[in-house]
């Protein structure tokens, strides 16, 4: 009996431990995103960023449930006037705007990106890069969906013109960031994995 409190004791101090560690984890990659959103070539009407590289790493590290939560503190923090959106721009007229299906699509995007995070973290390099593509792809493709969509219907652009502006001139560029997401959280992602929830 004594061990079995002392067990939940050392539980209930780890837990804490690994909340605290995860919650600065989760604080850094919605930091990571807003710098990388600063890193811009200004395309009209959807600017040429470094936030999908940022969303899709969130997930491969973080998992589903924390890569979702960090962008949904980005989201937050630029939606309540913090200029951490794309050209140090924030407030809810960039989120509502024609390019915020985008920056909508971040937490569902990160959570996709984040079902590879237990193959990344410990499978063999070879399954772990091929997950983490497979789910940073379709995490891609998510932000692609939802941006253009947005666009088309904000923006009021065809489908077809939505597509030529918001997901063709960023189709190869966006699959280079994929693989370095994948890249980098295939060598970072062992060294966290014990501290993931």
């Amino acid at each position: 009996m004594l061990k079995e409190s002392l067990d939940t004791f050392e539980g209930g101090e780890r837990e804490t431990s690994l909340n605290a560690a995860t919650m600065t984890r989760v604080a850094l990659m919605a930091a990571v995103t807003a710098v990388a959103a600063q890193i811009t070539v200004p395309i009209e009407p959807v600017p040429f960023t470094f936030q999908v590289l940022a969303v899709i790493l969130s997930g491969l590290l973080l998992g589903p449930r924390y890569g979702a939560l960090a962008m949904a503190v980005y989201l937050f923090v630029g939606a309540v006037g913090v200029p951490v959106f794309a050209g140090f721009k924030g407030g809810l007229g960039i989120v509502f705007g024609d390019t915020g299906g985008y920056l909508l699509a971040y937490p569902l995007a990160a959570a996709v990106a984040g079902l590879a995070a237990h193959a990344v973290a410990r499978d063999p390099r070879r399954r772990a890069l091929l997950a983490g593509l497979l789910c940073g792809c379709a995490a891609l493709v998510v932000i692609y969906a939802l941006g253009a969509t947005w666009l088309s219907v904000i923006a009021g652009l065809s489908p077809a013109a939505a597509l030529a502006a918001g997901v063709l001139p960023f189709v190869v560029l966006d699959l280079v960031k994929v693989v370095l997401a994948t890249l980098v959280a295939v060598a970072a992602a062992p060294a966290i994995a014990v501290s993931r929830t």
